[in-house]
């Protein structure tokens, strides 16, 4: 298994700096996710990863061994494009062959490792067929099992699952998931879907405009972004300005239009004294009972049922808006004054 390292890596294309002294690790034998909006350099970090655009400077190392300068065919790194890239004139088999069969491998070696790869995403029925007598989905565990097919050291998907709709991307998930576990292959993925590398990254880094904003696994970086960037990045939360009156390493006391609130969410990013911002996810406020630490009033502003879950909007003091999510929505709200409430963990503090 091939750790990843990369080192204050700048790439500049003319006067435009696309990655921008980026420094990060990937653990090896691990799901790795690059995220942010289109634009941020995670593509380019990743083709820089592969070999395909070199660093303008800074040092990219698997396991301690700098190949910053070392051509893509030698860097041992399969690919998955986000257009899939597969030879229609050639057959799943072939396909998935060709990388074995470049390298000059005896044809015993090359029919083993072509079964195995196919094994390994189930498509060993189809080997026969071309990639145009496949779905988009079969089309894409095609591309696994061709990047993977060498066993190589490390393994970078572009946007994978981009081209599928939602319940084929569902789908080939669990199936990326499944197969990064069995394989055991450093893994890097980027994407610009949180949803996705929340639910399948082992450890993720959001970018923004070619510089890092917050790298760690996802539940700390949801539970506690560092700031307003993240906290918005990854799903919605509520932003609410506030000046803290109190606090320490537990926590801060936070005056807001809302009223005084105690918050433990916090990182080393936080501030410790004067303005800040504080982040609440609409899933953590809930209609509460009198003796709540944090509870304020609020008006109803309108409901949206979606089955399985109702978004609520309500307006506060000073015309604050929020938004509530409420899971397995039962019964119609009531009118009028609704009593809110959230607990001091899920209050996270902020730079203004």
């Amino acid at each position: 298994m091939t750790a990843i390292r990369i080192e204050n890596v700048t790439r500049r294309f003319g006067e435009t700096v696309a990655v921008d002294r980026v420094s990060l690790e990937m653990p090896a034998g691990r799901l790795s996710f690059l995220l942010g909006p289109s634009g941020c350099g995670k593509t380019t970090l990743l083709r820089m990863i592969a070999g395909f655009i070199e660093v303008t400077s800074g040092r990219i190392l698997f396991d301690g061994i700098d190949v910053s300068r070392i051509p893509a065919n030698r860097r041992e790194v399969g690919m998955v494009f986000q257009s899939y890239a597969l030879w229609p004139h050639l057959t799943v088999a072939q396909n998935v062959a060709f990388g074995l069969e470049v390298r000059k491998l005896p044809k015993a070696r090359v029919d083993e490792g072509v079964q195995r790869a196919l094994s390994m995403v189930r498509m060993e029925r189809y080997a026969g067929r071309k990639p145009t007598e496949l779905s988009g989905g079969q089309q894409q565990r095609v591309a696994l099992a061709r990047a993977i097919v060498y066993q190589p050291k490390v393994l970078l998907l572009d946007e994978p699952l981009s081209n599928l709709d939602a319940k084929l991307r569902l789908e080939m998930r669990n199936e990326i998931r499944r197969i990064c576990d069995e394989s055991r292959i450093t893994t890097v993925y980027v994407t610009h879907d949180q949803e996705e590398a929340l639910s399948l990254a082992d450890h993720m880094t959001v970018l923004r405009d070619g510089r890092v904003e917050q790298q760690g696994q996802p539940r700390e970086m949801y539970r506690l972004p560092r700031n307003r960037f993240v906290a918005d990045f990854l799903g919605e939360t509520n932003l609410i300005e506030g000046e803290i009156v109190s606090g320490g390493e537990g926590g801060r006391r936070v005056r807001t239009a809302l009223g005084e609130l105690a918050a433990t969410g916090v990182t080393s990013a936080s501030p410790e004294s004067g303005r800040c911002l504080l982040s609440i996810r609409p899933e953590a406020l809930r209609p509460v009972d009198v003796g709540a630490e944090n509870r304020f009033e609020v008006e109803p502003i309108a409901t949206t049922y979606l089955g399985k879950i109702a978004q609520h909007r309500y307006r506060g003091r000073s015309a604050i808006e929020l938004h509530a999510t409420e899971l397995n929505p039962r019964l119609e709200r009531a009118a009028g004054p609704v009593t809110l409430g959230v607990a001091p963990d899920d209050v996270v503090v902020l730079p203004a």
